[in-house]
């Protein structure tokens, strides 16, 4: 049984009956077009639910590892200013997910949630550049035993919802559930510059609460 995000619940109800539908009126009319339309349907509810999926996660865990908040391919790592929460300079790891991805996020370490700030924006496409300054995007900064950490969702050109779970003064721990985007978005996660080694490069796959994207010096 594969476990799923309750954000997907209706959308997976709603493939499925539309699914269900189209191959009963198949069986009914014999025709080939209704069973090539079924088909695809079918293969649109089995993606509907990979998308949604919300698997349990293990891995590397400890204060020294900061984590992948998201699925995907990491498309920047550079230092940049962050003056909203690091009120300065900040090393950025950006990783987008495309719409196979699992798109629940998850805390990179321990902390507590220490500043909240939603924008709405823009949809563009989530891997460019310009997204982190225009596209909708929520943030969550942590305070850790270590240092700050920053993650910021993105919503990307089909996105169009962001959930992020927890408020100001929560307690959260590594690997936990973040939030999630729907359907093809970014997520950007900011460190101190000098305080960490950031450890993946661009290309490279995450995994979310698996993959160790940079350490504590």
């Amino acid at each position: 049984m594969i476990r799923t995000a309750p954000e997907g619940r209706w959308f997976i109800i709603a493939a499925w009956v539309i699914a269900l539908a189209l191959v009963l009126a198949a069986l009914r009319s014999g025709s080939p077009v209704w069973w090539s339309v079924a088909f695809i349907w079918v293969l649109v509810a089995v993606w509907v639910v990979a998308f949604f999926r919300d698997p349990l996660r293990s891995g590397k865990r400890g204060d020294r590892y900061i984590l992948a908040p998201a699925d995907g391919k990491v498309v920047s790592v550079l230092e940049t200013d962050e003056p909203a929460f690091f009120g300065g300079r900040a090393e950025r790891v950006s990783i987008f997910m495309n719409v196979f991805d699992c798109h629940v996020n998850r805390y990179p370490t321990d902390g507590t949630v220490a500043y909240r700030h939603y924008n709405a924006g823009k949809f563009g496409h989530a891997a460019a550049e310009k997204s982190s300054l225009d596209n909708e995007q929520s943030s969550v900064g942590l305070t850790t035993s270590r240092g700050k950490v920053l993650v910021r969702q993105i919503a990307g050109l089909i996105a169009r919802r962001i959930v992020t779970d927890h408020e100001v003064g929560k307690s959260v721990q590594q690997a936990d559930r973040l939030g999630m985007i729907r359907f093809g978005s970014r997520v950007d996660i900011f460190l101190p510059p000098g305080g960490t080694r950031v450890l993946v490069k661009v290309g490279d796959t995450t995994v979310a609460g698996v993959t160790v994207v940079a350490e504590w010096i």
